[in-house]
Order: C-alpha cells, then sequence, then structure tokens
C-alpha cells in the first residue's frame, strides 16, 4: 500500500512539474507581448488624448482615455501573470529540493491580502 501511495506521489510531482514548466513558458510569451502591448496602447491613447485636446474634439478625448483604460488592462494582466509565474516557479523549485506535496492555490499578489479575502473574525 505505502509503495502505490509513494508512486501516485511521484508521478503527481513530474506531471505537476511538466505542467508547471510549460504554463511558465506560455506565461512568459505572453508577457513579452503585454510589455510591448501596454507601452504601444499607452502611448497611443497619450497622443490621441493630446491632440483631441488641442483640436477641442470631444469625441477623440474618448477614445484616448479609452486606449489608456485598455493599456491599464493589458498591465493588470502582466502582473497577474507574473505573480502566477512566482508561485509556479516555487513550486519548481519545490519540487527540486523534495518539499513538493501538492500545488498551492495560485493567487495574484499572495504576499498582498486584499479585503475580500481576509477572512472576518
Amino acid at each position: 500500500m505505502d509503495d502505490e501511495i509513494q508512486k501516485l506521489f511521484q508521478t503527481n510531482k513530474v506531471e505537476d512539474l511538466k505542467r508547471f514548466m510549460k504554463k511558465r513558458q506560455c506565461l512568459n510569451s505572453y508577457n513579452c507581448v503585454f510589455m510591448y502591448a501596454f507601452h504601444v496602447v499607452q502611448a497611443a491613447g497619450i497622443l490621441t488624448t493630446t491632440i483631441a485636446a488641442g483640436y477641442d474634439l470631444k469625441e477623440l478625448v474618448w477614445v484616448g482615455a479609452s486606449l489608456n483604460v485598455i493599456a491599464t488592462l493589458i498591465q493588470v494582466f502582466e502582473k497577474t501573470n507574473e505573480s502566477v509565474s512566482k508561485t509556479m516557479m516555487k513550486n519548481i523549485e519545490d519540487i527540486r529540493n523534495g518539499t513538493y506535496v501538492d500545488e498551492g492555490m495560485i493567487m495574484p499578489d499572495d504576499d498582498k491580502k486584499t479585503p475580500l479575502l481576509e477572512s472576518k473574525v
């Protein structure tokens, strides 16, 4: 019985390691795209808003503001991916060090508690 349990844990570690490494590669690739997209969209938003304000084009101001909102969302996605990637890296290190049991809950900004996640006692 103990051998079967040990074999199950070993299989779980190997499968999790493969999955973590593949997912981290994917997250890192997306983050590269997000970094460039953020700067391009933010610059376009600032430029659009500046031109619209200069020529008193109220509708275009909204386009510029919308581009800045989109840039902010892109940055939020990037930071969330970075946080998830760090958690996966911790799991990979635990597997390498022999201290891994099972993946932890992946939460963005684990070190920063949000009011929705704190327990009210």
